[in-house]
């Protein structure tokens, strides 16, 4: 089972939010019922619409960190290339 991932958020204006979490469920769960106060509940980015899984922690932080430096139009590409219709992704 994989420990790490790093989560994509993204608004109905498609406002982006960065994340990591060992607990994707869960922690999509927590901003779709808007139950984490901060910038995600301000602005209602609760759409899960792209992730990767890890074998640790240590390199979902990296790659976090990593994507967390790109530009916004690099982010947009990484999102279209997984998920072209901004389709909310079901963990289940």
């Amino acid at each position: 089972m994989k420990t790490g991932y790093v989560y994509i958020l993204s608004s109905q204006t498609r406002r982006l939010y960065i994340g990591v979490t060992s607990d994707l469920e869960t922690r999509a769960w927590e901003h779709k019922q808007g139950v984490i106060e901060g910038f995600t509940k301000t602005y209602k980015i609760n759409q899960l619409v792209y992730c990767e899984d890890f074998p640790d922690m240590v390199s979902a932080i990296a790659r976090e960190k990593q994507l967390k430096g790109w530009s916004r139009a690099r982010k947009i590409e990484l999102i279209l290339q997984k998920n072209p219709e901004w389709e909310e992704l079901r963990l289940r």
